[in-house]
């Protein structure tokens, strides 16, 4: 398989209060994993910055306007208590939403049969008309309306196995049938979303995971409730929300997932891909924590993908 990384130095540059979960180390544990001689057939990308028309694929001008104006010339603001911007926080947000258009471009160009983009500042919370949750924009969302607008892709899947809910691209998608989301997560947690009675137009999967469930009851609700659905769309690409943080590692979670969890879960929906979407995947780094757990985590799931 021909796998495409997108990376940037300017994710580094996004910075967060001392302490802080979402912070530049992550990138630099998974910069360090890759260094592994098993990932030199990656193809090395550096993710360009968008423009902000793209934002407003799934954000209203208003949410791009509000996210501008909390940039700071110095130090650090927020959005809310857990949602801060420094100054290259726009740039770094942009980067990263570039760099899942850019995978979509690659996966539908036939340049590369799936994609990883390692951005932050993450995306699955950013709801259409609000960032929370660490996120800004919603990288999955945009990156799904770029591939209908720009490949006429006429059915999305985006899978988000991090273990809090993806409130964000439910939101904008919950009355899209063009567009299948499917999450697996744990519950009760932040951002309290996800529960299985929110279908929106029969588009909207979840399947909740209880604290403390494990390998077993995560690949039970994948194979019960995630994949049937995912196999009878039929999708043209699938977007994979790659949050790490069901790792058993993880400070913000009690999932008790392993890396081959989610090396299996990429494997599932490559097998998928391939029957209908030509082995299209492309995969945006969400949540993860742990620094090891992540790391491990992380390159696991994008040794998968360049091994099919």
């Amino acid at each position: 398989m021909t796998t495409f990384l997108f990376e940037n130095p300017i994710f580094l540059e996004h910075h967060t209060p001392e302490g802080h979960p979402e912070r530049s180390d992550r990138i630099r544990a998974l910069n360090l994993a890759l260094e592994h001689e098993r990932f030199a057939p990656l193809v090395r990308e550096k993710a360009p910055q968008a423009n902000e028309d793209f934002v407003l694929l799934a954000h209203p001008e208003s949410h791009l306007r509000a996210v501008v104006d909390v940039i700071p010339e110095e130090g650090i603001n927020h959005f809310e208590a857990d949602t801060h911007a420094s100054p290259a926080s726009l740039q770094a947000a942009l980067t990263g939403i570039g760099g899942a258009v850019a995978a979509v471009d690659a996966v539908f160009s036939g340049k590369a049969h799936n994609a990883f983009v390692a951005a932050r500042p993450p995306g699955h919370h950013a709801e259409r008309e609000k960032a929370m949750g660490f996120c800004f924009f919603n990288n999955a969302a945009i990156a799904a309306r770029h591939a209908q607008k720009a490949h006429g892709a006429e059915r999305v899947a985006i899978v988000d196995w991090d273990v809090h809910h993806g409130n964000g691209t439910q939101d904008i998608f919950f009355n899209d049938p063009s567009v299948l989301f499917c999450s697996t997560h744990q519950m009760p947690l932040y951002p309290g979303t996800g529960a299985k009675d929110e279908t929106g137009a029969g588009n909207i999967v979840n399947a909740p995971l209880s604290p403390n469930d494990g390998s077993d009851h995560f690949r039970d609700a994948f194979k019960s409730r995630v994949l049937p659905r995912v196999a009878d769309f039929k999708p043209d690409v699938i977007i994979i929300s790659a949050g790490f943080d069901a790792h058993h590692r993880d400070p913000l979670a009690q999932i008790n997932l392993v890396a081959d969890d989610f090396d299996w879960a990429t494997a599932r929906l490559m097998e998928l891909s391939e029957k209908s979407a030509d082995h299209r995947v492309v995969s945006l780094l969400e949540g993860g924590y742990d620094l090891e757990g992540l790391a491990e985590s992380a390159a696991t799931h994008i040794y998968r993908l360049m091994r099919g």
